[in-house]
């Protein structure tokens, strides 16, 4: 594992990830369980990180538009998001983009859905009163 080589650090010196551990480390704390991190355990999750986005990216390029444009976007990811069952956990935090006047048609839509189920509940426990 020591002789794989991702990048450079600031001083050109060889760099075994290239996402900053600082960071990772600062992610890895804000967990309540975690007390303290072992360096090589901070390592090897940055790595696992890395190999994550690329296969991410690498399929969602080759399964997506990214193809005909030579270009990965968002659509392409929110895609593979919802459509691939091994990225379905990751279908809320890349969500499909849509218009604000869609989004606040679909609201509208659920809040008269909720009042007709409220108002069909109430009508049920007055005639449940009754008798």
């Amino acid at each position: 594992m020591a002789d794989v080589v991702v990048g450079r650090d600031k001083c050109g010196e060889q760099r075994l990830v290239s996402l900053p551990l600082s960071r990772i480390r600062v992610i890895m704390k804000s967990s309540p369980e975690v007390s303290s991190i072992n360096q090589e355990a901070l390592v090897l999750t940055a790595k696992a990180t890395e190999l994550f986005v690329q296969y991410l990216a690498t399929y969602s390029y080759r399964h997506g538009s990214g193809k005909e444009k030579k270009a990965l976007t968002y659509n392409d990811l929110s895609n593979t998001a919802e459509e691939s069952e091994t990225f379905q956990f990751l279908a809320d935090i890349l969500p499909k983009k849509i218009l604000a006047s869609k989004y606040l048609k679909m609201l509208k839509e659920k809040r008269e859905d909720e009042e007709e189920e409220t108002d069909a509940s109430d009508e049920s426990d007055g005639e449940e009163a009754e008798s």
